[in-house]
């Protein structure tokens, strides 16, 4: 691998789409979004997991998320892509950016959504459960972390677009 990606991970709600973009904009390179490519090619991610479940979700999922990699550039994942094993020793290869968010910040971020993982009595409450059972590993597969709770959204712009510089 010539050009190993910038993949950016962490929990629903952290920023990885926003920021994603906005990085790869400034470094001139290409951005791809696990989720976006799974909706594209098969439906709203809430109906897959209404009508087959999160397994298969996830399959798909991991599909979507090796074409990214094998892509290059910056590659946002979906909060869950990285439970998958094969996603897990792919990242290996690359860059890994965590992105975390505050439950506080979050609340704000993630209300009215259709998330299939956030539905019910408070979304806030599910969110926080979610984060803890996926945040050792994130912390285990990232090479950097950036909190994305406060201050303006080009201030974490611009430090992960300085790190990448520093880590080509």
């Amino acid at each position: 691998m010539t050009n190993p990606a910038v993949v950016l991970i962490g929990p629903m709600g952290a920023g990885k789409t926003s920021i994603g973009k906005r990085v790869a904009k400034r470094l001139g390179v290409t951005f791809y979004d696990s989720d976006v490519a799974v909706s594209r090619a098969h439906g709203p991610i809430e109906k897959i997991f209404a009508d087959h479940g999160e397994e298969h979700f996830r399959a798909l999922e991991r599909d979507a998320v090796h074409a990214g990699l094998d892509q290059g550039g910056i590659v946002a994942l979906g909060g869950g892509a990285v439970l998958h094993p094969d996603t897990q020793a792919e990242l290996a290869g690359h860059r890994v950016v965590l992105l975390t968010v505050s439950p506080h910040t979050v609340g704000s971020r993630i209300r009215g959504s259709k998330r299939p993982l956030l539905q019910g009595e408070d979304p806030v409450a599910r969110w926080r459960e979610v984060y803890e059972t996926r945040r050792g590993l994130y912390e285990q597969l990232a090479d950097v972390t950036f909190d994305t709770s406060t201050g303006p959204l080009q201030d974490i712009v611009d430090a992960i677009t300085e790190w990448v510089q520093e880590n080509t």
